[in-house]
């Protein structure tokens, strides 16, 4: 009996253990919203649905084919968001003019 109760509380132990351990994301959860200016001119959105985590991702529609940068960025994910004023996550954006996003 003593065997088998030493034995069920490793075999416990073990799967705490288990389910404790934090894994690696690889996306956030949820929206990041952006405005741009389109080349034809029109205003538009865009967004981001759970997009990679640690990954620099360039914003659609406002690459380097499009001279103006976009502006207005809502971060609602579950993490924090680092925005750029060139692709490729480069240059610090001061003035929320937008290129590129890192999510943390």
């Amino acid at each position: 009996m003593r065997r088998l109760r030493s034995g069920l509380t490793a075999v416990l132990g073990a799967g705490l253990l288990l389910v404790a351990v934090p894994t690696p994301a690889s996306a956030t959860t949820g929206l990041f919203h952006y405005s741009y200016t389109t080349v034809e001119g029109y205003e538009a959105s865009g967004f981001l649905r759970n997009p990679p985590n640690e990954t620099c991702v360039n914003l659609p529609g406002i690459g380097q084919e499009n001279t103006e940068p976009g502006h207005s960025p809502q971060n609602r994910t579950d993490a924090w968001a680092t925005v750029y004023t060139d692709t490729g996550c480069e240059g610090v954006s001061e003035r929320l003019k937008i290129r590129s996003v890192a999510f943390d």
